[in-house]
């Protein structure tokens, strides 16, 4: 009741004065409860060793618990100074005799240890009381960051999750486009290398009708052109067969493979090629070269490619004469057949050099850059090895080894 009569008396004093009028009215209340504590020991007449002192106690606890530290050491002087006054003889005197000096201390000090213990009760609970608040609020707080993390994060995930969809549609179209891309260039490959073979039927066809078709019909050349014919039609259907292995993932055929010989016949395949571009074609080849084991086609389509290649990098030389060396020797060291085809084209820069065998890295504006990476998984397939060098405007050179029949390893 007493700290709500505080509260309306200070509710209507100016707010500048609340703080030091709430602490006076404090000591006023503690004041009022030892009067009122004394004035009911002394109306049930309460005599020294009387058990009615236990209301100056009170008062003493009141005051300190309600009202603070401060009030309850000024209820512990003034119940002090009420009891010597009123309770200890002689009554109503200051004198104190000495045999009843221990019991005088005796209660000052029970006032004391009672406020003392009330007090230190009081700041125990402010202080827990404090760290209780401060408690809740870290954990508020903590809580409020916990939150704002999980739904960063949540956002975060939903942005990676969206960006996961978008990249699997990229990479779905980014596929598309590379099978109608392959497809498309691999149709235009496929044409390419069996048209080779069949114009050379028709033309072997011709001529054989021609030789045949004169007043007296030469057979030895009509016989030779029709050889020449039906070995095209075998090539162009080997070319087929190994397409059709490749997507099959049939294993090559290993036979012994004269590549001098490879080499003449894929030079009649690009003769004509040679002609159009103006090549002056060199050939180097070691007579009695050792077979080697392996597909015939497989190594044919080797060492097309690369003369191809080789004829495309010379298609912008002008200031000299376009020349394509191909040469052949064996190896006596390494029982290994090594092959050679050099240009003097434009060369190839160091930092193509590096890249020169990566998948789809091309430099031509119509390429895929599969050639020379099928090339070499070819050669290494045969247990060989294939890598090129090149002087930057001065032409390249690639070369690759191969092991002999003998199954002698590199």
């Amino acid at each position: 009741m007493a700290p709500v009569l505080l509260d309306v008396f200070i509710a209507r004093n100016p707010a500048k004065e609340q703080t030091r009028t709430r602490a006076l009215l404090r000591f006023v209340a503690a004041i009022a409860l030892v009067a009122l504590a004394l004035w009911l020991s002394l109306a049930l007449q309460v005599r020294f060793d009387n058990p009615f002192w236990f209301f100056l106690a009170i008062a003493v606890i009141c005051s300190t618990w309600i009202f603070g530290k401060g009030p309850g050491w000024l209820a512990v002087g003034l119940s002090s100074i009420a009891a010597l006054y009123f309770f200890v003889p002689p009554y109503r005197n200051w004198n104190v005799r000495l045999r009843d000096f221990p019991f005088f201390l005796t209660f000052v000090l029970c006032q004391v240890i009672t406020n003392w213990l009330v007090s230190w009760r009081i700041d125990t609970e402010e202080k827990l009381r404090r760290a209780r608040d401060e408690l809740e609020v870290r954990v508020e707080e903590r809580t409020a960051e916990l939150k704002s993390a999980n739904d960063a994060l949540l956002h975060r995930m939903a942005e990676q999750r969206r960006a996961e969809e978008a990249l699997q549609a990229t990479r779905a179209e980014l596929a598309h486009v590379g099978r109608v891309t392959t497809v498309g260039e691999l149709t235009a490959s496929i044409a390419h290398e069996v048209n080779q073979p069949l114009a050379a039927v028709v033309a072997n066809a011709d001529a054989c009708v021609a030789w045949l078709g004169l007043q007296t019909p030469n057979l030895d050349e009509a016989r030779s052109a029709a050889k020449r014919a039906v070995e095209g039609a075998t090539r162009a259907s080997g070319v087929i067969a190994r397409i059709r292995s490749l997507i099959r993932k049939t294993p090559p055929q290993q036979a012994p493979v004269q590549l001098n010989q490879v080499i003449e016949e894929t030079m009649a395949i690009i003769a004509g090629q040679v002609l159009r571009n103006q090549v002056n074609v060199s050939l180097e080849l070691a007579p009695g070269l050792p077979q080697v084991l392996g597909d015939r086609i497989q190594l044919q389509q080797v060492i097309l490619n690369l003369m191809i290649n080789a004829i495309e990098a010379m298609a912008a030389v002008s200031d000299r004469q376009r020349q394509l060396l191909i040469r052949s020797k064996f190896d006596g060291n390494q029982r290994a057949v090594w092959i050679s085809i050099e240009d003097n084209g434009i060369g190839v820069s160091a930092e193509t050099m590096v890249r020169i065998f990566e998948p789809f890295f091309t430099t031509r504006t119509q390429g895929i850059g599969l050639g020379l990476p099928i090339s070499r998984s070819i050669i290494e397939a045969h247990g060989g090895r294939l890598w090129a060098e090149s002087a930057e405007g001065h032409g390249s050179v690639f070369q690759f080894t191969l092991p002999g029949a003998d199954g002698a390893a590199l």
